[in-house]
């Protein structure tokens, strides 16, 4: 059986197809610049690939190029999307309204545009690529959402709601949602395995660390907490984002460069972070090498990087009662043994040992590298979103 699975932004149109009998991935690439000019690029398992200039005005004529390089030419792998079981699409923002996987129809669609105000970026693009999909696949393929929102939905309110006037939350919805959901449920159920522990056992903190950037609390595998709040801006400092940050001072800075709200949202989502702390790159492997160098400004970026990353450790293990793992995973957290060492330094009244040597060694793979007799155990757990959104879909489609 084989599951096209779809992320979809404003002006890309990324895929993956995968043949659910094993798992693996026969081929994936992206069509981006769409509404721009356009660029295709393919690569098949086996290694044949595509990378064109196309013409996308719209997404209807990318995935019209997806299916094309899918089904034709010398990178084929498929001969027509009536061999395609189903398409699962990843969606940013589901608010309080979907909590689960669910079928598309029309209704669905609308749903997901109507909630574009709380993911401006994202959630209209998505309901382009889904009416672009109805139109392109053949209409006796069903399609599947999964919603990043949908883990977090779990998180009582004393966690989600800001102390704001209550009317806001009941008039425009504003409350923490939470983001990354789709990588923090599958690591977490693959560090209970790879624990050999059944999940509902377990107190996880799962820090997923890229250029955007989440700490999740997960206990007995439901989310009880989480970093990001009403948009993907709170939190920890990311590659171009601020992370939490006093709002009297968001006001101030404003005032101070005259800034509409448009302009000040920009500032603090484009220009800051690793960006706006270091002064040289929104990159964690350019802010590391520069910061081995001497460079004080890339040296503060990484050292606030790893104590909030701590702080959020401290604060969920409270909040869970204990901890039983703390596990890394996104582009920095598999990859960055730098940025893993500084967070778990001066941990161990948390139970927290690490094995240096072998954290050095540890580079995108599964892997625990704490010590033995760490009484909390660290594992590096690399994420698959792309799968996890396939699994579901063929769940929701075997029903």
């Amino acid at each position: 059986m084989l599951i096209l699975v779809v992320n979809a932004g404003s002006s890309s149109l990324k895929y993956q197809l995968i043949n659910m009998e094993d798992e693996s991935v026969l081929a994936k690439g992206n069509c981006d610049r769409i509404g721009i000019d356009g660029h295709v690029s393919h690569k098949t398992a086996d290694g044949r690939t595509v990378d064109a200039d196309c013409n996308f005005p719209t997404h209807t004529e990318a995935f019209e190029k997806l299916v094309e390089v899918l089904t034709t030419g010398d990178a084929a792998v498929i001969k027509s999307m009536s061999e395609i079981s189903a398409v699962g699409h990843r969606i940013v923002q589901g608010a309080e309204v979907f909590d689960r996987p669910c079928l598309v129809t029309p209704e669905v669609i609308d749903k997901i545009d109507e909630l574009r105000e709380l993911a401006p970026v994202h959630n209209h693009a998505h309901a382009l690529a889904l009416r672009a999909c109805t139109a392109v696949i053949p209409e006796t393929t069903p399609q599947v959402v999964v919603f990043d929102t949908a883990f977090h939905q779990t998180m009582p309110p004393k966690a989600y709601m800001f102390a704001l006037p209550y009317e806001d939350y009941e008039q425009y919805h504003v409350r923490k949602y939470g983001f990354h959901g789709t990588s923090h449920r599958f690591v977490s159920a693959a560090l209970a395995e790879a624990m050999g522990r059944d999940i509902k056992d377990l107190k996880i903190v799962s820090c997923h660390l890229g250029n955007g950037s989440s700490i999740t609390a997960v206990d007995g595998g439901k989310c009880i907490d989480t970093s990001m709040g009403f948009t993907p801006l709170d939190g920890i400092l990311m590659g171009t984002r601020c992370g939490a940050v006093d709002p009297s001072a968001v006001t101030f800075v404003a005032d101070k460069h005259h800034f509409t709200p448009d302009e000040m949202s920009q500032y603090m989502n484009k220009k800051s972070g690793f960006l706006g702390i270091s002064g040289i790159s929104s990159d964690n492997r350019e802010i590391t090498a520069a910061a081995e160098k001497g460079d004080k400004r890339a040296l503060l970026a990484s050292e606030m990087l790893a104590y909030e990353i701590q702080r959020y450790i401290g604060a969920y293990t409270a909040a869970m009662n204990g901890v039983d793992a703390v596990l890394f995973t996104g582009g920095i957290g598999e990859n960055s043994w730098e940025v893993r060492e500084r967070v778990c330094k001066n941990m161990t009244y948390f139970g927290i040992e690490i094995d240096e040597a072998l954290n050095k060694e540890t580079k995108g793979k599964l892997q625990k590298i704490s010590k033995e007799g760490s009484k909390t155990e660290v594992w590096v757990v690399p994420t698959n979103e792309e799968l996890l959104i396939a699994r579901d879909t063929l769940a929701l489609i075997s029903k």
